[in-house]
């Protein structure tokens, strides 16, 4: 996130939603889809190419798609909730994680963008959901002294290496 502007949030979430779209389409087809044609890179290129676009060219294109996708979750046959996806970063699960990381995705980055949401305004269902894969993971992100020392109040907050 560092480093980026309403404009590369906007356009993330509008490639995020089609990225699901088109992976649930594929899988619809018994195909596997890459989240981004180009990987981690891809991602990032897409991001930035989409970020500096007008106002309205980015509001619609992040609306669109969240109704497009939105629509497609509406609809979906019951058979394809099992079918498998494969993320960004290679590994598979099933097309029914899709809902609950597109309401990751908003809720958190309506944070990122400036527009007086906080964490504090974060659903209490999402923390709860989403709280204990965080904390889970935290031991690979840190060292796990400095970790275990800051969370029984020894030590201070270790520096974190970056989520996902």
């Amino acid at each position: 996130m560092s480093g980026w502007n309403v404009g590369h949030v906007l356009t993330h979430l509008a490639r995020n939603a089609e990225a699901m779209h088109r992976r649930i389409d594929g899988a619809m087809r018994w195909e596997m889809v890459d989240q981004y044609a180009g990987g981690v890179a891809g991602r990032a290129a897409e991001i930035e190419a989409g970020a500096s676009r007008s106002a309205r060219e980015l509001v619609d294109d992040a609306i669109g798609w969240s109704q497009r996708l939105d629509a497609t979750f509406a609809t979906l046959p019951d058979d394809c909730w099992d079918r498998a996806l494969r993320s960004v970063q290679g590994d598979e699960h099933a097309v029914a994680l899709l809902p609950f990381r597109r309401w990751w995705e908003v809720e958190v980055h309506l944070v990122d963008l400036g527009i007086g949401v906080t964490a504090a305004d974060w659903s209490q269902g999402l923390v709860d959901r989403a709280l204990p894969n965080l904390l889970a993971g935290l031991g690979g992100r840190s060292d796990p002294r400095q970790l275990m020392a800051w969370m029984v109040g020894r030590g201070p907050a270790p520096h974190l290496e970056p989520w996902g």
